[in-house]
């Protein structure tokens, strides 16, 4: 027993961990040399083969891949050489999705690319070379703008467009068609012969086309300047022009890619005769403008596209500021502008005026070119109610000066509100000669047709100032006038609301003195009338205690309600009115002496005709029919009481100013006695002609 246990052999030693490493190394060694050797001869079979073999493979698994119909007419190759990836294909076919207009998302007649293998699962995608022949490319959206033609997946979200980076390029007869229906755009653009090296641009990068935006056509041309910069990335110089609606607008500005637009400030500088047509585009309605040059800084963030540090003129008037469109659900402008000097004639767009007609032949000419009888001055131009119910805004405009021959308006301040079709102007304040004017004027076109409301307010101002272009001297007169016109009406026109309004226009002269050279032929005052139609002025001015000129509105029609002015020596009255709708004007006025005078007609002075063109009847009918009966009696009796009928007793009633400075109606006026006035209109009259 003891010789057996002696002769066992011994259990063997434990492996070292030594020996456990070499023998994984081993295998790890094996496994690797078998990948490189099945990599080099995957590498070798293509390189000898080009690849060629793996023609409908490719098209079956890019098929299934991409959901679309891939296909190679002629010549395939797909290889590695020695590590970059060869792609050569002769009458490629990408297929569009069941929904796009087109069959074809791309076509080539030929394609060469160097691709980085690596590129096609990380990043993106870089291309070492490229050379395209007879490309044709077709990119769409949808009509809801969710998917697009580009973006692989079945009912994937559509993704920008992204274009590879390309260190060499050459590009011949290439084509691309882009459409968007919700904007709606459609251009066809061509490409012009690119020919690149060594990462470098050779020549510029051009494309020229047409196309539509909205409703509007286009043409455009572009260059992509990049002598210092590669086709790859970093720093591509843009130069664009297009023609669309009358205007030139012009692109520049430095891009870090090919399609990178996003937060790159853009110059943009646009020309034009109209810059209303040109905004048009975009369902951006604004007043008409005479020629126009605009500049200014465009960054385009998301859906906003920002437009800064602009200046310009339109017409004979300055433009500055900033301005945003936002292109979300609706369409939003915002802006914040400053014109220095705006011409008058500039300004008759805000009426509804064309302002060359205006320059040209006058407001009468404009106002019949909106469609207006003959002999009116207000505009029957339509507002823009569709235009105005698509987009939303907001403006906050100053206006330093207006130029203008004959009423001083300066300060303008204007804010602006649009929202679903209501737009106010509110406030709109001003300067006018030394006193000022606020508005609140709201064109609602959300009901039909528009509801329309006019308040405008008259703060104190000097007569002098104020109708210095009219005759009357600054010097030597000390009066005064505040008021306020109050309307409302309906209609899709500043004449159509106007001629339907209803509502009260009132006009206070507080004491003051008045001189002009043709002020007081109202007061009919004949020593007076003849000494200022042969002498050329008076002696002294005249004295206005207090006067109200008032109409009640109804209907389009204004009735006098009261016209009363108190003078040092006689009381002016007024009856009659005018009417918005004919723009004729039937006015009477009236003065009767406070004390006895001699040569008084005591016949009112008559304004007829229409706001185009009104007619002082200084000789009426009844001053005529006086000088008749004066004849007779003449005649029939002895000269001197020829002069009976022009005798003015003095009995006139002095006006109690009360009343008359607060506004009040005809029916509210007294002597100053205190009683009731007969001798003033209570404010109907019949519809004027």
């Amino acid at each position: 027993m003891d010789t057996l246990a002696a002769t066992e052999p011994e259990p063997p030693a434990p492996a070292s961990h030594r020996d456990k490493r070499a023998r994984w190394w081993r295998i790890a060694r094996n496994i690797a040399l078998t990948l490189i050797v099945v990599v080099f001869t995957v590498w070798l079979v293509l390189f000898i083969t080009k690849g060629r073999f793996l023609k409908h493979p490719f098209e079956r698994i890019t098929s299934s891949l991409t959901t679309r119909k891939v296909q190679v007419q002629g010549d395939f190759q797909l290889y590695f050489a020695p590590f970059r990836l060869t792609f050569v294909a002769d009458g490629l076919s990408v297929s569009n999705p069941d929904w796009a207009k087109s069959n074809t998302l791309f076509a080539a007649r030929h394609i060469d690319a160097k691709i980085a293998p690596l590129s096609l699962i990380f990043g993106r995608r870089h291309v070492y070379s490229l050379a395209l022949d007879g490309g044709r490319g077709d990119l769409e959206w949808d009509a809801q703008h969710v998917r697009n033609t580009w973006t692989f997946g079945g009912d994937s979200k559509g993704k920008p467009f992204e274009v590879p980076l390309i260190d060499t390029a050459s590009v011949t007869d290439t084509h691309l068609r882009y459409s968007d229906p919700a904007m709606p755009l459609l251009a066809d653009l061509t490409i012009a012969p690119i020919l690149a090296k060594d990462t470098h641009i050779g020549k510029a990068v051009g494309i020229t086309g047409t196309g539509t935006f909205r409703t509007t056509p286009f043409k455009l041309s572009a260059r992509l300047l990049s002598p210092d910069a590669t086709i790859a990335g970093t720093k591509n110089r843009l130069e664009a022009r297009a023609w669309a609606a009358g205007s030139v607008i012009d692109v520049s500005g430095t891009l870090p890619g090919l399609t990178d637009v996003e937060d790159v400030p853009l110059k943009v500088a646009a020309t034009g005769h109209n810059l209303s047509q040109l905004l048009a585009v975009i369902d951006v309605a604004i007043p008409q403008t005479r020629r126009f040059a605009l500049k200014a800084t465009l960054v385009k963030h998301a859906d906003s596209y920002r437009f800064t540090d602009m200046t310009g003129t339109f017409g004979q008037s300055d433009l500055s500021g900033r301005f945003t469109v936002t292109n979300g659900k609706r369409l939003k402008l915002d802006a914040a502008l400053v014109t220095r000097r705006l011409d008058i004639v500039d300004a008759a767009p805000f009426i509804g005026y064309n302002p060359d007609v205006v320059a040209a032949k006058g407001a009468v000419a404009a106002a019949a070119a909106t469609g207006a009888g003959a002999s009116r001055v207000l505009p029957d131009a339509s507002l823009p109610v569709a235009m105005m119910q698509r987009f939303d805004a907001t403006l906050d405009w100053k206006v330093g000066v207006v130029e203008s021959k004959n009423v001083p308006v300066s300060n303008i301040a204007l804010a602006l509100s649009l929202e679903r079709g209501r737009l106010a102007l509110s406030p709109l304040t001003f300067t006018m000669a030394r006193g000022d004017v606020a508005a609140d004027l709201i064109f609602d076109t959300r009901d039909r047709p528009s509801a329309i409301s006019y308040d405008i307010r008259l703060k104190t101002t000097p007569l002098g100032r104020l109708l210095a272009g009219y005759g009357v001297a600054d010097s030597g007169t000390t009066g005064t006038i505040h008021g306020r016109i109050q309307l409302d009406g309906r209609g899709d026109t500043i004449h159509d609301s106007l001629a339907s309004a209803s509502g009260r226009i009132a006009f206070i002269m507080p004491h003051g003195t008045l001189w002009t050279q043709n002020a007081q032929l109202a007061e009919l005052d004949l020593g007076t009338f003849v000494s200022k139609m042969f002498q050329g002025k008076l002696k002294k001015p005249i004295e206005v205690n207090c006067g109200l000129l008032a109409f009640t509105v109804r209907g389009g029609t204004a009735t006098a309600d009261p016209i009363l002015i108190d003078t040092s020596k006689n009381v002016v009255t007024g009856r009659g009115g005018f009417s918005f709708d004919s723009e004729a004007v039937d006015l009477a006025f009236r003065a009767d002496g406070k004390k006895f005078s001699l040569f008084s007609g005591q016949s009112p002075v008559g304004i007829g005709g229409h706001f185009a063109s009104p007619k002082l009847q200084v000789i009426s009918p009844q001053l005529l029919t006086r000088a008749g009966v004066g004849v007779g009696l003449a005649v029939a009796a002895t000269p001197v009481a020829g002069l009976l009928a022009f005798v003015d007793v003095g009995d006139a009633k002095s006006a109690a100013c009360g009343p008359v400075l607060a506004g009040a109606r005809a029916t509210a006026q007294r002597t100053s006695k205190g009683k009731p006035r007969s001798d003033v209109g209570n404010g109907h009259t019949k519809k004027i002609s």
